[in-house]
């Protein structure tokens, strides 16, 4: 997206939206051969509110193999017989070569309801098949209001409703800050210049409009930080659940304060990381004291969901667990080597680590994508984690099975079929 648009907006928009039905093949055809898309919950087992979670490992294997085979080699091995599953590679955007923000079409069709503003994009749609994402809309719990349970009545908070939901039961500087936070303002994909992907020109997208309910809609986009462009990594939204007991934010970014991502991310995530562009789309610089420090006062009070099967430190309470979830905290906190990084109680180290997964895999060219290894990845708390599909920063695991499946090879910790399956109902419980 160059400053200086030679091509008229009536030229960009015949000539992407074209280019849309291809773009949507080729991506979704990768997705198919990586992954079992198909819609299988567990049987009794809901995210916090009632939508069924998917179970079972839907990362393909590569032919001829068993996840027990594989589990036996060396990583050198899997990289020189090239058999490691094409899900467990890098995950490209759907359409990596332009990137920037890309929605859920049920956050797309809500947000339009209430605001009239569309956050539809011209060029490329959403990707990964609803049954697979967080339930919409999700609830929200206040750190200092727990005996309101979701404060939400169940709706999308937005700019059209934040008031009538918060009056009352928040200071006034949080009430701003949640105000600013669904505030739409210019950004690179949305916003009112030639150099668009919205069909009608756009106020822009709001905080929340990827963090729905401060919680995660798993909108996808790019990680700013790197060039050329398929270098670049996929990232989908965290959950800003539990920001409070963190220490670094961004999945690969290491900012150190909720403050400094919520002031860095507008300039970095939402204009690419060039701040030009941003000048010239109409970034809104926002003042620390007078706005920054009240949306992370905000933040700072959204609460992780209840899990009541754990105790005050964080681990089960064996009155209320079931044996197999009790033989699965065994695990985590043992042969898993789960511990290591997710700490209870709320199952972080606030640190950053490298998993080095490219010596599984050799470098490859895949849609746009430079597939290497990943770097240095966030430690994402894992309080409320059945309620965050899919995993990993960004989004190749589309069920806890697969995130089981991927830590026993790439750590190779040799989990037998049923240590594997008491390890996901443990993390269920979370």
């Amino acid at each position: 997206m160059p400053v200086d648009i030679t091509e008229p907006f009536s030229a960009i928009f015949a000539r992407l939206s074209a280019e849309k039905p291809e773009v949507t093949r080729e991506h979704m055809a990768l997705l198919n051969e990586r992954y079992d898309l198909s819609n299988r919950p567990a049987a009794g087992v809901t995210m916090d509110r009632n939508k069924p979670v998917q179970e079972g490992v839907r990362v393909k294997l590569p032919a001829g193999k068993t996840w027990e085979a594989l589990a036996n080699m060396s990583p050198e091995q899997i990289h020189e017989q090239n058999v490691f599953p094409r899900g467990f590679y890098p995950l490209p955007h759907p359409k990596h070569s332009a990137g920037g923000f890309v929605f859920p079409h049920f956050v797309i069709d809500e947000i339009k309801r209430q605001e009239g503003r569309d956050l539809t994009r011209f060029d490329v749609d959403y990707d990964i098949p609803d049954h697979f994402l967080p339930e919409f809309p999700p609830p929200m719990y206040l750190n200092q209001r727990t005996d309101l349970g979701d404060v939400t009545q169940g709706k999308l908070v937005t700019i059209e409703n934040y008031y009538e939901l918060f009056n009352g039961i928040i200071p006034p500087k949080q009430l701003e800050g949640l105000r600013l936070l669904v505030t739409a303002f210019p950004q690179q994909q949305f916003n009112l210049t030639e150099d668009r992907r919205s069909e009608l020109p756009s106020r822009g997208s709001a905080c929340f409009d990827c963090h729905s309910n401060g919680h995660t809609n798993k909108a996808t986009h790019l990680a700013p930080d790197a060039r050329p462009e398929e270098s670049r990594h996929r990232i989908v939204t965290p959950t800003l659940r539990g920001v409070q007991i963190q220490r670094l934010f961004g999945s690969q970014r290491a900012l150190k304060t909720i403050e400094d991502f919520t002031q860095f991310e507008q300039a970095g995530a939402y204009f690419d990381g060039d701040h030009v562009i941003a000048a010239k789309k109409g970034l809104n610089p926002l003042d620390r004291i007078s706005q920054v420090d009240l949306m992370a006062e905000f933040q700072e009070e959204l609460g992780f969901p209840p899990a009541p099967k754990l105790d005050v430190f964080g681990k089960l309470d064996p009155s209320k667990a079931t044996p197999a979830e009790m033989r699965g905290q065994e695990i985590f906190f043992g042969k898993g080597r789960c511990e290591s990084c997710h700490a209870a109680p709320y199952y972080t180290d606030n640190l950053m680590h490298d998993l080095k997964t490219e010596r599984f895999f050799k470098p490859e060219m895949i849609n746009g994508m430079s597939e290497v290894g990943d770097g240095a990845v966030k430690t994402f708390p894992l309080r409320g984690i059945k309620d965050s599909p899919p995993y990993l920063h960004d989004g190749r695991l589309l069920t806890l099975d697969d995130t089981v499946e991927f830590f026993n090879l790439v750590l190779g910790t040799k989990l037998s079929g049923e240590e594997k399956r008491d390890l996901v109902a443990f993390l269920r419980t979370l």
